[in-house]
This record gives structure tokens, sequence and C-alpha cells, in this order.
């Protein structure tokens, strides 16, 4: 066996003190194996050891919740009639950087599993998108690759994509984020958990063969992207959609037959990983004969093997007695199958090549929450926190342009239609249950066979997250509780994807603990619970250069009656349009002060967590009650965009009348929160303001809906159709497509 050394595990990315744990744990030397095992399970992306002390302390429980965040691979709420929504988001950031096509596949397929892999059947995928400045060549590549990617895998594996987010902000140019997000349906009662009991039970792998894509891809998710970042390629997978297919309607099967003891797919860190888990969550042990292992290469070395992060792969503990069962069908969907290994009692992982033990170690160190380390990092508050303090809204200039300003907002990449992306996307592949695609704030998925409906979004605005990451983030969640209300739904629960810089730079992990501060305030808030998720730390170049702080929130709602579905589009001439919420002066963290005033530090914001908490309690109220015909939150780009966008889904315009106090500015481009803009029947107005006056819901009614054109206080905007043109081809124009 090779020797290893302190200098042996800093080149597999452990540090010098957790080498001398890993002596401790097992009272000698590792041998190389052995040291790469522990390499990858106590890397960032495996053991979460730098965040798991904060992690802790976000709300788990609530009435919907049928799985607590840690106990299986993905979240389970209950959507009632006997069913589960089965749903999680991920990161695969670092591969999609370096080789965008197949890390974005990848990272799709990957989510996948883990909500199959739990007896689930996937029926929406969204993702969240950020990009570095769309002009910039690189920009333009891993855009595309990106997109063509998820489109590629999502719709040949037969999975519709039915939302998401795109965003472009320089800080992402090198660290881009490609978060993706699954959600499936599975009958309560009905799930399998990742475990490994019953001594003596056969330990299955099945699906594509193991090869040398993506060995240590865990560790490479672990650290900063440099100038060498291509050296790395070996550790990005290589997906096949139709493989993932096969494998889907295999796993349905097998657990069909209540014969699968156990059940995990091989994600970050392969074999390694799904033998340590679900052998340590049981407290049994395995003994696993790596020459059993299907190959795609040969001569492999055991350390490969264990390693590698080969794609569309499944490991199966199998009530012994029972193995025809699960071959037959194994070989009816031509999959490819081993019996590796059994569990045992021991507590321990033992690996054998060659039939020689190469790998002997304790399951329950490997793991978090057993011997994993776990860090409480020191943290301050970064110096540019100063600069946003500094921020007067007196020193930006009102233009005397307004009709100007928003023809610019209109074609500003982050705001712009982002139809290019989701054209390729199939939005309705499938037949077990179907997205509306109705223009609405949150997607909505129909329940097949009852007249329920899923409401799902992805949401986080990372640009007030930078500015206050406590407020930016619980901005984010509700928000995303906001597109979920605006559509007619009831928030349930959430699963996060956290994305920030490296956790061993103070200003980045005060971004980090504040974040997660924010979030456990908000959902207790709105009493949406955290299902699990993912944390991507180091998202930061070898300059020193982070991402913003962008702890993406996905989202479940339901709608449990779908006269409640409610779209954002204008209905009909004569409509009555009211903002509902505050008027607040306020340009902070906004597209309009940042994108035309090219003003790059300023505060987040106004939000109020207890106003957003009423106007979301009154928004369902009145859809509850028939008054409103569309819902449409106010973010990006202001009020102005939110008319906008609600005057082109119906192509009927608006004759807005506003008075404020504020600046003109701020009320059409300001991004203060807590507010939406409705529109009702003309009939109905006495109405809603009776029940907002009830509510305590401020509100203003600005116009109605007339024409084809935005007419703002007698000031002709444009026509629908001209914004209509800025809006769908400002992207494909940046991307020369």
């Amino acid at each position: 066996m090779q020797e290893t050394t302190v200098q042996t595990a800093e080149e597999l990315g452990l540090k010098a003190d957790e080498f001398e744990k890993i002596k401790e744990i097992l009272g000698r030397t590792p041998n190389f194996t052995e040291l790469s095992v522990y390499s990858v399970m106590w890397s960032e992306h495996c053991s979460y050891k730098n965040s798991i002390v904060w992690l802790k302390k976000l709300p788990k429980e609530g009435p919907m919740m049928l799985a607590e965040a840690g106990e299986e691979n993905a979240g389970l709420v209950d959507i009632g009639g006997g069913l589960a929504c089965c749903f999680k988001i991920e990161s695969h950031n670092h591969p999609s950087a370096i080789e965008p096509y197949q890390g974005a596949a990848t990272g799709v397929g990957g989510i996948n599993r883990d909500i199959f892999s739990m007896g689930a059947r996937p029926i929406a995928q969204l993702n969240s998108l950020r990009f570095g400045n769309i002009n910039t060549a690189r920009t333009q590549w891993l855009t595309k690759g990106v997109v063509k990617g998820i489109g590629d895998y999502g719709n040949s594996f037969g999975i519709p994509t039915v939302g998401g987010e795109v965003y472009f902000d320089d800080c992402y140019e090198t660290n881009i984020l490609v978060n993706a997000m699954s959600v499936g349906i599975v009958e309560v009662g009905k799930t399998v958990s990742a475990i490994a009991e019953g001594s003596g039970n056969p330990v299955y792998i099945f699906g594509s063969a193991t090869g040398k894509d993506g060995i240590a891809g865990a560790a490479f998710a672990s650290k900063d992207i440099g100038e060498d970042a291509m050296d790395d390629l070996p550790a990005v997978q290589v997906g096949d959609p139709f493989w993932e297919k096969l494998i889907l309607e295999a796993t349905m099967e097998i657990i069909a037959t209540g014969a699968v003891v156990g059940l995990q797919d091989m994600g970050a860190a392969g074999i390694t990983c799904s033998t340590c888990e679900m052998s340590a969550k049981s407290e049994t042990g395995m003994t696993i004969d790596l020459d059993k292992v299907p190959l795609r290469q040969a001569d492999m070395k055991d350390w490969e093997i264990l390693l590698s992060e080969s794609q569309e792969r499944m490991l199966a503990i199998v009530e012994k007695g029972r193995e025809k069962e699960i071959e037959e069908i194994l070989e009816k969907w031509d999959l490819k199958y081993s019996i590796i290994g059994d569990v045992n009692d021991s507590g321990r992982i033992k690996y054998i090549k060659d039939g020689n033990v190469t790998c002997d170690v304790p399951a329950e160190s490997l793991v978090l929450g057993g011997g994993a380390p776990v860090y409480h990092r020191e943290y301050e508050e970064p110096a540019y926190t100063q600069k946003i303090k500094e921020f007067d809204i007196n020193n930006v200039e009102q233009p005397e342009n307004l009709v100007d300003v928003a023809r610019f907002m209109a074609g500003l990449p982050n705001i712009a239609s982002k139809r290019w992306v989701y054209r390729q996307y199939d939005s309705m592949v499938g037949t077990v249950n179907q997205s509306t695609n109705q223009p609405s704030d949150a997607a909505i998925v129909q329940i097949k066979g009852t007249d329920r409906s899923l409401a799902l979004t992805v949401d986080c605005n990372s640009r007030y997250v930078y500015s206050d990451p406590e407020r930016g983030t619980a901005i984010a969640v509700s928000e995303a509780a906001r597109n979920i209300v605006c559509s007619g739904g009831q928030p349930s629960a959430i699963t996060n994807c956290l994305n920030f810089g490296n956790p061993y730079d103070k200003g980045v992990y005060w971004q980090f603990a504040n974040a997660i501060m924010g979030m456990k305030k908000a959902c207790e808030k709105f009493g949406t619970p955290v299902t699990g998720g993912n944390v991507s730390f180091y998202n930061q170049s070898s300059d020193g250069t982070a991402v913003y702080p962008t702890p993406t929130i996905g989202m479940v709602g339901l709608i449990d009656d779908a006269s409640h579905i409610t779209t954002l589009d204008f209905k009909n001439e004569g409509d009555v349009v009211y903002m509902l919420g505050k008027d607040v002066e306020d340009l902070g963290s906004s597209q309009y002060v940042s994108k035309y005033h090219k003003v790059e530090y300023s505060p987040c914001p106004y939000f109020n967590l207890d106003e957003e908490y009423e106007l979301q309690g009154a928004i369902t109220g009145l859809i509850r009650k028939g008054i409103v015909k569309s819902c449409h939150d106010i973010s990006e780009g202001g009020l102005f965009v939110s008319l906008m966008e609600s005057a082109m889904a119906s192509g009927l315009g608006i004759e807005a009348n506003i008075t404020s106090n504020s600046r003109m500015d701020s009320y059409l481009f300001g991004e203060s929160q807590s507010r939406a803009v409705v529109s009702i029947d003309a009939s109905s107005a006495d109405a809603l303001e009776a029940y907002l006056n009830d509510a305590g819901v401020e509100y203003n009614r600005i116009g109605q809906v007339a024409g084809s054109n935005i007419s703002i206080n007698g000031t002709n905007f444009g026509s629908i159709a001209d914004f209509k043109e800025i809006y769908d081809t400002a992207i494909e124009k940046s991307l020369g497509v």
C-alpha cells in the first residue's frame, strides 16, 4: 500500500489537523485509498463541515412535512388525497463553469435521481442560472452551453421544465451558478429510504458502467476556480438521459415489488458516498468487492472506482432471497447490474480489490453528524458595506425623460424575456401531470386526476443579499411565497441552494451566517420549513473575487381548487388596476439605479416582514373571494415592469394616473418590497377597498386597462407592441442568436 503523509492529505484537499484526526480514528496511518475516501467524504460538498452549525438553526417542522431535512435524499410534503410532493434543488456550478453542456446536463440528471430514488416520479423541473456580462464571449459560450445541456437532457429524459430564472452580473463571469430543481409525486407511505438494513442482504449496483469521468468531483466542487481549472476537466461527469429514463422506469418497478430495503443514487463521491451514507444511517456496515463493479475502462484503480462520479448509477439493498425478482426487472430494461457486496453488522466499510482489503474504515466516521469535522468559522462585516451605507438617494439625478428610461429597462438582460432560454425546454413533455403554461408568477402543474395543482418557483435577488444578507435572504423567501400566493397557491415548504464564496474568507462567512438568519425569520413567518437542499461554497476565483451571495430558494405551494389559479395578464378593457402595498421612496439595489445610473453600492430595498405577511394574506383572501382577475408581484424593474408585463401578456394597454409623494423614478422603477399589481372588474372596487382597509394593507388605485399603449399621467410611453419587441429580443440580440 502507498505510504501517505500530511502532504498527501493536503494534495487531496484535507487539512493537516484533519489528517491527524483520521489517524486517530483509525489508530494508524491511512493508506492512499482510505485517505482518498476521507478526502471526498470530508469535502465541503459532502460533509457541510463549514455550514452545518448554521443550517441546524433553520426551521424543519411544519403541518405538511412528512420528512425532516436530512432524513431523506429530498424533501417530502403532504399535498392531500394520499399524495406527497418530493422536491429538492442542488448546484452543479464548478463543472458547468469549465464544461457547460455536460456540467448542466448532469446536474439535471443528478437532481432527478434524488427524486426517483425515493420512489417519487419526477413531474417538473426548474432551474436558476447566473452568468457574467452578457456581452463577453465567455459568458455567451457558457450561456449557450448550459441552456442546451439542460434542454437536451430534460427533453430527452421526458420531464418538463416549467420555470426558472436567469441573471447576468459581472460577479459571475468566472464562477457561474447552475442550480437545478426537480419535483416529483409519490403516494404517501410508498417512499423508499437510503438505508442499508438486514445483515446478509445483497448490495446491487445498476445502471451505467463506471468510468473515469467525474473522479473526485466532490473535492473539485470544494475549492476555488483558478487559471488551471481546465486541468480538472476529468472531474466533470458525462450524462446520458436515455439511460436515465430506463433507470427511472426500472427503479419504479423494483420499488413496487417491496423487495427493495434501501436505495440511493450515486451522485457526489459515487460508490463511496452511497455505501458510506447508507451504512452510517442504519448503523450497519458493508463489504464491497470492487472487482464486481461493471467498468467502462480497463485497469481502473480501486480509488478511481470509488471516487468516480459516472452518471446514471444506483445502489440498492435488496431483501435476501428475492434477487431474481429484481434481476428480471433490470434485465427487462436492459440495464447493467451486479451484486457487489453485502450488508453486515460491523459498522465498518470494507472495500476489496484483487482479493485484498484496500480500505477498512468506520462508516460513521465519514459522514455528516458522525465523525466528519464540524467548524465554527470566524466572520466579520466586509469593508464594502461601508460604501453601501454612504448611499444617498438625493445624489441620484432624476431623468428628464422617463420614457427613455422605460425602454432601457425593458431591454435589460435581468428583466427582458428569457424566451430564447425557455423555448429550448419542453414544458409539456410527459403525460403524468400537465403544466398550464399560463402567464403566472409561479409555474402551475396540475395534479392528474384531481382538482389540485402545485405552484412552483425559484427565487433570489443576489444583489439584495449582497447589500444586506439577512434582509436580502428574507426577501428571497418572501418573493418565492409572494409568487405562489399571487398565482393562487398556499406556500408549503422550501428547499435551498446556498451559493457563496470561500468560507475561510471572514467577509463571505459573514454573508452566509446572516443569510441563514434571514431565511430562518422568513420561513418561520410563512410557515415554510426547510426540507433540505445544498450548500455550494468556493464560488470564488483564485484572485479572491467571489460571486454575490446567492441563497436560491425553491418553493412548493398547493392550489387546492382550480378556480383559484390566477394569472398575471390583464383581462378586459375597463378593468381597474390597483397597486397593493406601501408606496415608499426607495431606489436601493434596483436594476434602475445599478444599471441605468451605474451605482454599484446601494442599500437593500425597503422591506418589512410583517407587511409582507399581511399583503400575502390579503391577496389570498381576495383571490378566494373571486375579486381578483389578474395578479402580478412587483420585483425587478419595479411597478413599471410589472404593468408592462401584465399588458404584454394580454395585448391590452393601461392608462395610469399616479399621485405620489415619492419621486416619479422611484415610484415607477424602485423595487421596495411587499407590493403587487392586481386588476379587477370596476364593479368590485368597493369590495376590494373595503377588504384591504379591514386587512390594514395600503393600496393605490392607479388606472384602468385600456387601449394598446402604456400611458402614465397623460404621457404616452409607447405601444405594447413596441415594448414587447424590445423585451422579447434583447437577450437574443446580445447573445447573437
